[in-house]
């Protein structure tokens, strides 16, 4: 099994870095579908772009490469321990090298093993098959759109969409409400895996299980066939569109498998994926490891670029930052402001905000930008170089971030999906003001970082340190003003509209 780790280790690396070609193909059809000149246009403009820089530096196409999960089958007789090791030894690898970011964290003490090996870290299952090669998939999904998973019990109230029953119709309800309650936290547009049935736990994975299915296939089940295009027909008119920011395109794939279930249960079980939709698999030699063949592409096949023009557009319209930020200049952004970003910013995520309710900063944030991000990182000598960097979800620092711009003078965050009502009263009380950036668009961010000035409470991590940076035209869309007014506020106003129209329709 001389190639075997090699063989993981490209497969990971591709698996990162590279879109399969049905994921591309339904975003090139959402790029096609979406009224140009509006904010989500805009936004799959970026994520175009990102996803071509992702494969010609290969690097990663989101800095958040989730929880590594692998499904292995194997032949009889095969030594699954050797793969287990091999798969341990790629991903550290893998890691040690930009390719993933490292994602172990301890439950009980917090702390990041640094190389995403710990207690059932990387997320390996076994399945012996009759065939003689060895069969390895991997589905690396973000912690953003992991949070939007959800499981329902039938029957239900929905918000509204009323009573879901244990029927067809029940489950055309919960997973409607599903995309409805993603909005941009989970990066739109999305892929949904369905399991109808199963137990809690097992339906969970059945769900997730349905995201090895390619997004242009046919469900051999007619009925679920038919839920399923009705889903995409339905979730597409609910006008969530690209980040939540309102559009055509909410969903890119639904897949639905069913299971029994106990009489006494009935779930519904959603694994919500984000655009950044990385899955991948290979054939290996089960005698030396070497791979024969790839699942869900062709490496042979050349890959067209997705973006019509690289950067991003310029009207002349956009409002320049430089911090540090004035009152003043903050208060005369309103929604629907494109800004470009030039200065000094600080990264800070869940653990640096929690610190920050009981300890002073170590740099000075007044007037300063916040930006919600764990970038990947790569130290060479004595130099940090960014690897990938967008933005993370907001609204995990709802309990904290209007403290922080009341206690530090902050004038300014920067995240995707937007945040709550605490932090939008919050923007109005200090005049600061909410940017939101494009999830997933870690490699179009990185290339607006010109340096690392420095790092701070590296005891968190590397994703969970306060990075110090210094960014050129780093462009974002204010979406919650220091007036009272938030895009996703009316977004999800609008949404849940529609969603009640298409209930009655």
């Amino acid at each position: 099994m001389q190639f075997l780790k090699n063989s993981l280790l490209e497969l990971v690396t591709q698996t990162s870095t590279n879109l399969p070609p049905d994921v591309r193909a339904a975003m090139g059809i959402a790029l096609e579908r979406e009224s140009a000149g509006t904010q989500s246009s805009q936004a799959l403009g970026i994520i175009a772009t990102n996803i071509d820089m992702a494969r010609e530096d290969e690097a990663p196409i989101c800095q958040d490469t989730g929880m590594p999960t692998f499904i292995v089958h194997t032949p009889v007789g095969t030594n699954q321990i050797q793969i287990r090791d091999a798969i341990q030894e790629a991903v550290a690898e893998a890691t040690k090298n930009g390719k993933l970011r490292p994602n172990s964290v301890d439950s009980l003490t917090g702390k990041n093993s640094g190389n995403n090996l710990g207690e059932e870290t990387p997320v390996i299952h076994f399945e012996q098959w009759e065939q003689d090669e060895i069969e390895v998939k991997l589905v690396l999904k973000g912690g953003g759109c992991e949070n939007k998973n959800i499981q329902y019990s039938l029957p239900c109230e929905l918000d509204h969409l009323g009573r879901a029953d244990r029927n067809l119709e029940g489950v055309r309800k919960c997973i409607l409400h599903a995309v409805w309650q993603a909005q941009g936290h989970g990066c739109a547009p999305g892929a949904l895996g369905v399991c109808v049935g199963s137990d809690r736990g097992h339906g969970y994975h059945l769900a997730k299980m349905q995201l090895f299915r390619t997004l242009d296939d046919v469900n051999p089940v007619p009925e679920l066939a038919e839920l399923e295009t009705s889903i995409m027909q339905e979730a597409n008119r609910l006008g969530i569109g690209a980040m939540g920011f309102g559009g055509n395109v909410s969903l890119i794939g639904c897949k639905i498998t069913a299971a029994n279930r106990l009489p006494a249960s009935f779930f519904v079980s959603v694994a919500y994926d984000c655009w950044a939709f990385r899955r991948l698999g290979v054939r290996l030699d089960a005698r030396d490891g070497a791979i024969t063949e790839w699942l869900y592409r062709d490496p042979e096949r050349p890959v067209t670029k997705m973006a019509a023009s690289t950067g991003f557009s310029l009207t002349g319209r956009e409002v320049v930052l430089t911090p540090p930020l004035t009152e003043e200049a903050v208060r005369a952004l309103k929604v629907g402001d494109v800004v470009l970003v030039t200065g000094e910013i600080f990264t800070g995520r869940d653990n640096v905000h929690h610190h920050l309710m009981s300890h002073e900063p170590p740099v000075n944030l007044q007037g300063a930008i916040i930006y919600h991000c764990g970038p990947v990182m790569l130290k060479q000598g004595e130099e940090w170089t960014v690897k990938a960097a967008g933005p993370t979800t907001s609204s995990r620092e709802e309990p904290y971030q209007a403290e922080v711009l009341r206690r530090y003078g902050v004038r300014a965050v920067i995240g995707k999906g937007g945040m709550g009502a605490r932090t939008l009263a919050g923007l109005k009380e200090t005049g600061a003001v909410y940017l939101n950036a494009i999830g997933g668009a870690a490699q179009y961010y990185a290339r607006c970082i010109e340096k690392v000035l420095g790092v701070h409470w590296t005891q968190f991590g590397i994703p969970e340190s306060m990075w110090h940076l210094r960014v050129r035209n780093f462009p974002a869309i204010v979406t919650m003003d220091s007036h009272g007014n938030s895009l996703h506020a009316d977004v999800e106003a609008r949404t849940g509209e529609a969603l009640e129209a298409v209930q009655k329709a």
